[in-house]
């Protein structure tokens, strides 16, 4: 990804990408490796996609479980408190679990329900049983690695270890929390996440230093763990090791989940890394779409992408942004291209129930159609990873059509945004130039906007790769 992505995208893609992999793993969580390529040798992209739900809890497509609902406690008690405070993360779990959450960690349970204060449960626990490194501390650190990004790598690394402590008496889990908060910070600033292992490990406990520098080599492989992936040296190892060898964000959760064991756990970890390195444009829009889920005991608040994406802000200190346009005048929908209509925010919003949307601007509540797939595109020059955007938006809209799907493309104000997509779809589908498929949507959709020359840039480009790409034909 460019080194230039907005920090905003960082941001929101670290937060959603953690509870992306926290779902699209669940259902394979002790299953033997392999079992998710297998059930998927290729992406679908169709009305059925990878976040199928099922396991053995009966998951819902796209729910995540307790590794996104502990992290979005941790998440929600930074915000609230203005920063980190202990006792309130803490009790907060212990609603949490004392609401009978369907899945939890036996030792995070074991900790919580001992009746005993936070400055010492875990403690006590550790003590007494002397094993504690497992990966649920890990599984829930990324909304505090991004609230103390901004801190810089002292502060970050000890609050780390505090809120691993919580429920996890073994240094070694704080450690590995540790190692993930500066590879977190290292990523959200644009470095280079992996190039910054050898000086993450320096800042690790010296009694814990060699043992964490064996699983994050460079030459570590998942078949040289010496214990199963519920325990954190694995599953941050595994992480890394996915991120020096996945080329994007879905090839990274493909290669984790594929291991096998506590899949939705190593997906979280991997998927909250990757989200920060590709950015919130890199996660497959057909993934983001449906991540949803509650925290039981504490609200019934459903959370959606749009709730993600608003906390992610508010966990790194920006301003907040509404989703709420209010009541706008409808445009739309219209038939555009055969098979693919075009509208704005309210058009799409109130359209017959059987379109499959496109939706391109950020929404507060998804619609009721069953059907909708909504890309990260903002209308300003903050998309470096347009590219990248546009093509997961184009594969998608191709499965969709090929079963039938009527196609509803819209953004706020169905021009700007609306428009690149038009236009890309001609260019791919019919081999137009740019300035072809601007003619012909414009002839037909009179709100196209065409303000944003990133847009125009992305196009050309698209262009040239395809003309790159066509076999030259020599002469014999």
């Amino acid at each position: 990804m460019p080194q230039s992505m907005h920090r905003s995208h960082r941001v929101a893609g670290a937060l959603v990408g953690s509870a992306v992999g926290d779902a699209l793993g669940a259902p394979f969580e002790f299953g033997p490796p392999g079992a998710f390529s297998a059930r998927f040798p290729v992406p679908a992209r169709g009305s059925k996609t990878e976040m199928c739900g099922g396991g053995s809890l009966g998951w819902e497509p796209g729910e995540f479980t307790d590794d996104t609902q502990m992290a979005l406690m941790v998440a929600s008690s930074l915000v609230s408190s203005g920063g980190l405070d202990l006792a309130d993360v803490f009790d907060r779990f212990s609603q949490w679990a004392a609401a009978g959450p369907p899945d939890i960690g036996n030792q995070t349970r074991a900790v919580l329900g001992s009746g005993l204060p936070w400055s010492s449960a875990a403690a006590e626990h550790f003590a007494r049983l002397g094993h504690a490194a497992g990966n649920g501390s890990l599984m829930r650190t990324t909304p505090a690695a991004i609230w103390f990004s901004r801190s810089g790598t002292a502060a970050s690394m000890d609050a780390a270890r505090r809120i691993s402590a919580l429920t996890h008496g073994d240094p070694a889990a704080g450690e590995g929390c540790a190692i993930f908060h500066e590879l977190m910070r290292v990523a959200l600033d644009g470095g280079d996440l992996l190039a910054a292992v050898p000086s993450a490990l320096e800042l690790v406990a010296e009694e814990h230093r060699e043992r964490w520098a064996s699983v994050l080599a460079e030459d570590w492989t998942p078949a040289d763990a010496t214990e199963s992936n519920g325990a954190v040296w694995p599953t941050l190892g595994q992480a890394v090791w996915a991120l020096r060898n996945g080329r994007d964000f879905a090839e990274v959760l493909r290669l984790v989940i594929d291991l096998g064991g506590d899949t939705d756990t190593v997906a979280c970890v991997a998927g909250g890394l990757a989200g920060a390195v590709f950015g919130m444009g890199g996660i497959p829009s057909r993934w983001a779409s449906v991540v949803h889920g509650r925290v039981p005991g504490l609200s019934d608040k459903l959370w959606r992408l749009a709730d993600l994406q608003q906390l992610a802000a508010a966990l790194d200190g920006a301003a907040q942004q509404s989703y709420d346009p209010g009541v706008i005048p409808r445009i739309g929908p219209a038939e555009v291209l055969p098979g693919i209509w075009a509208a704005n925010l309210d058009g799409a919003r109130y359209s017959e129930k059987d379109f499959a949307v496109i939706s391109l601007c950020r929404l507060g509540e998804p619609f009721e159609h069953e059907l909708q797939r909504m890309a990260y595109v903002a209308d300003n020059e903050h998309n470096s990873d347009l590219d990248v955007v546009l093509a997961d938006v184009l594969d998608d809209m191709a499965a969709l059509r090929a079963e039938g799907h009527r196609l509803l493309v819209h953004c706020h104000g169905g021009a700007s945004r609306t428009g690149l997509v038009l236009r890309a779809w001609l260019m791919r589908t019919e081999g137009m130039t740019a300035d072809e498929a601007t003619a012909h949507v414009a002839a037909r959709w009179p709100h196209l906007g065409l303000w944003n020359a990133s847009f125009t840039t992305t196009l050309d480009r698209m262009r040239a790769r395809s003309e790159a790409e066509t076999p030259r034909m020599t002469e014999e």
